[in-house]
């Protein structure tokens, strides 16, 4: 069952100032602030419209839609998208001149810092992974719209924290030699095994707004949270690792 066609304007609004934002700042500021840089590469315009094409696929119809009213397992595959995917799109899309006028300004920088470093990130995305997946706040989302946007956007707050170590766009906010990185990563493969696991081995319906059908695309409301728990770990893991 796939839910009837519903548009998501508070989605459709984000992703309109992300496209119209970074086509203005490199069309039309940078020549102003920036004459000498060089443009944006192919490169880095096809990973920021990626991200923002992600965006609408994975907040929009009908996969948010799934994820909210039929299959818990597109929830998780929903916030994988968003929180491992389309950050590091969209920092690996920002030219170094953009980030420097955007973020690297002393003044914004010195505040974005404290959040940008890899233990604040580490602990504030890793918290929310966790959080956002709590039952009490999976039933607070899937009934009502707002509070699964306002949840969804501090969710990619903290994925951002956890990129910006990895992928800063500007040398104000510095990022970890590659060796750490590495490291880095690997460390954030852990804590997501604590809910993995009980969604994978759960033999009880731990979230009550999912499974209302005895059978849903073939799977009972345990069959889709051992689903969503083995997507949570091995595609989370195996993506990061990679």
């Amino acid at each position: 069952m796939i839910p009837d066609f519903h548009l998501h304007p508070d989605v459709l609004a984000l992703v309109a100032v992300l496209a119209v934002g970074w086509w203005w700042l490199e069309s039309r500021i940078r020549p102003l602030v920036a004459p000498d840089s060089e443009p944006a590469t192919s490169r880095q315009r096809a990973a920021w419209y990626s991200g923002v094409a992600l965006i609408v696929i994975a907040a929009g119809w009908p996969i948010h839609d799934i994820a909210e009213e039929v299959l818990f397992s597109f929830h998780m595959v929903e916030h994988l998208i968003l929180g491992y995917v389309v950050p590091p799109l969209l920092l690996v899309g920002i030219p170094s001149w953009m980030g420097d006028y955007v973020l690297g300004r002393e003044r914004v920088a010195r505040v974005i810092r404290p959040f940008a470093n890899p233990v604040a990130g580490f602990f504030a995305f890793n918290f929310a992974i966790v959080a956002v997946h709590w039952p009490e706040a999976i039933t607070w989302q899937n009934t009502n719209e707002w509070s699964h946007f306002l949840i969804h956007l501090t969710f990619f707050a903290t994925a951002l924290m956890l990129w910006l170590p990895l992928f800063s766009p500007t040398e104000a906010i510095p990022t970890m030699q590659p060796p750490m990185k590495m490291l880095f990563l690997f460390l954030c493969t852990i804590i997501p095994t604590v809910p993995a696991s009980f969604l994978t081995f759960s033999d009880t319906q731990l979230y009550p707004t999912y499974g209302d059908l005895p059978l849903t695309w073939g799977l009972t409301a345990v069959q889709d949270q051992t689903t969503a728990g083995i997507i949570m770990k091995l595609a989370g893991a195996f993506y990061l690792l990679s």
